[in-house]
């Protein structure tokens, strides 16, 4: 089984997250990149224990980048947004 720690790698806060925040109840996080919603549900369920009502993912594509005459990407990776019930939050997410 894989730990939740190894789906959930990090939460995105920026300005438009914190707007989504507000207005939606939707939490944003950086996931592996092999992660599906269901088990994105179950790991917030779990480790936040909260009531999620949608999971969205997207997927980004790595930026070419260069260093000297040697070309390469950055990474692949996930982002999930995550819905929740009405009156839930996740305290330690707050700036």
């Amino acid at each position: 089984m894989i730990h939740p720690r190894e789906i959930i790698i990090a939460p995105i806060i920026t300005e438009k997250s914190g707007i989504l925040k507000e207005t939606q109840n939707c939490y944003t996080f950086k996931v592996s990149i092999n992660a599906n919603k269901i088990e994105i549900r179950k790991v917030i369920e779990q480790i936040f224990n909260v009531k999620v009502v949608a999971v969205n993912t997207i997927k980004y594509k790595g930026k070419p980048k260069r260093l000297g005459r040697y070309d390469g990407f950055r990474p692949d990776w996930k982002k999930a947004i995550v819905t929740l019930a009405e009156g839930q939050t996740i305290p330690d997410f707050e700036l």
